[in-house]
């Protein structure tokens, strides 16, 4: 499963991490994070601390590349959801895109936006 960046914010955030959703996801499956939420997670980290906190969190995961495929199926995705008004952020389109490309389902806190993709499978 891809864990979108709202799943690592809340992580990082929070006084009592056992309660994250992030820890509560099993160990017995294989997690990956999309180069899109690795960005967003860095481009966040705004001091050293941060950085390493960022790293720690995300050093096992394997990095799903944005790759010419997943271009052209986010171009796929932005054309549907405009035609149907029911945009979203960008860098949305690009993870769904980099999870539909790669055959993964999501797992995230933002369900309202990700939801309006089809073929995108949301988990929890």
């Amino acid at each position: 499963m891809v864990i979108d960046t709202g799943i690592f914010i809340e992580h990082l955030r929070a006084k009592d991490k056992l309660g994250t959703m992030l820890y509560k996801i099993s160990d017995n499956t294989d997690l990956f994070i999309s180069s899109v939420s690795l960005y967003e997670l860095y481009m966040g980290a705004t001091n050293k601390e941060k950085e390493a906190d960022v790293k720690n969190i995300t050093e096992d995961l394997s990095v799903l590349p944005f790759t010419d495929a997943v271009a052209q199926k986010a171009a796929q995705i932005y054309h549907q959801l405009r035609l149907s008004n029911q945009m979203i952020e960008f860098r949305d389109i690009f993870i769904a895109a980099t999870c539909i490309v790669n055959g993964l389902p999501i797992v995230t806190l933002n369900k309202k936006h990700f939801k309006r993709i089809d073929g995108l499978k949301i988990l929890r």
